[in-house]
């Protein structure tokens, strides 16, 4: 068995082990701090890609896309954990990831915590202008404090936990048992707070098959005219026995009537 189907199975094996097995760590963030993310000063905005906030015409798609998110979880439940991911790279899983997140933290009934585990190659950090020193790598080498790395950016109730630079082996990371306490914690700390993790593409990396085992759902991204049929249908294959729970058609040019985004949920 190779050392990638081994880290599956691991993830498998420790998402099936429930929340029993470890005690959940101390965090500094108390609950009385959500309040305060609504008046942290908000970071400036630059790049051109991040529109959720602004009039846009993609704006509007993505608040339709965070509507059906949130008809697929509605507030009681708690399958709020969400990858997303794509087949290949440069198909736009990081701006609808971070597009996504901040449509969401404009909602009033939701906090989001947008975390980068694109460990290859972070990037979040760079469209919000931002250059953190320490992130989840320091989380997960060091068993540093979640709550000593995260980001208030002000945009609504948005926090970032960036990756804080790149490792070798983000599999054998994902599937370790630090990982799993990290996840949980994310999950379970505030019950009106969705978990959005960007990952590296699913065709050329486990990562995101590994991390898809261990979360409540997949968002799948596709270029128009970046990766072929095949390609798609490969890095599907790769996150079965993850909960797909649709995907974005990004980047569109032609579709009359939809503007430069659209996407199909189920």
């Amino acid at each position: 068995m190779s050392r990638i189907e081994q880290a599956i199975e691991k993830a498998a094996r420790l998402r099936k082990e429930g929340d029993v097995v470890h005690p959940l760590p101390e965090w500094s963030e108390r609950p009385q701090d959500r309040d305060q993310l609504l008046r942290a000063e908000p970071i400036p905005i630059t790049s051109p890609y991040l529109v959720a906030t602004n009039g846009h015409v993609a704006a509007e798609e993505y608040r339709k896309l965070k509507s059906l998110l949130l008809r697929l979880n509605p507030r009681e439940q708690t399958g709020k954990t969400l990858a997303v991911t794509s087949a290949v790279a440069e198909e736009g899983k990081s701006i609808t990831s971070l597009n996504l997140a901040l449509a969401l933290a404009q909602d009033y009934d939701h906090t989001v915590l947008l975390v980068d585990t694109d460990l290859r190659h972070p990037s979040l950090h760079r469209y919000l202008g931002l250059k953190p020193e320490v992130g989840l790598v320091h989380c997960l080498k060091e068993g540093k404090d979640l709550g000593k790395v995260l980001i208030k950016t002000g945009l609504g109730k948005l926090v970032l936990l960036p990756a804080g630079g790149t490792v070798d082996d983000p599999v054998e990371h994902f599937a370790s048992g630090r990982m799993k306490d990290l996840i949980r914690e994310m999950k379970h700390r505030y019950p009106d707070r969705y978990v959005i993790f960007d990952t590296p593409p699913a065709l050329p990396f486990a990562d995101a098959q590994v991390l898809a085992a261990a979360l409540d759902g997949v968002i799948f991204v596709v270029r128009e005219g970046h990766a072929r049929p095949g390609q798609v249908k490969e890095a599907l294959g790769n996150l079965k026995g993850a909960t797909l729970l649709g995907t974005v058609f990004n980047d569109v040019s032609s579709a009359p009537g939809q503007g430069a985004y659209y996407y199909n949920y189920r």
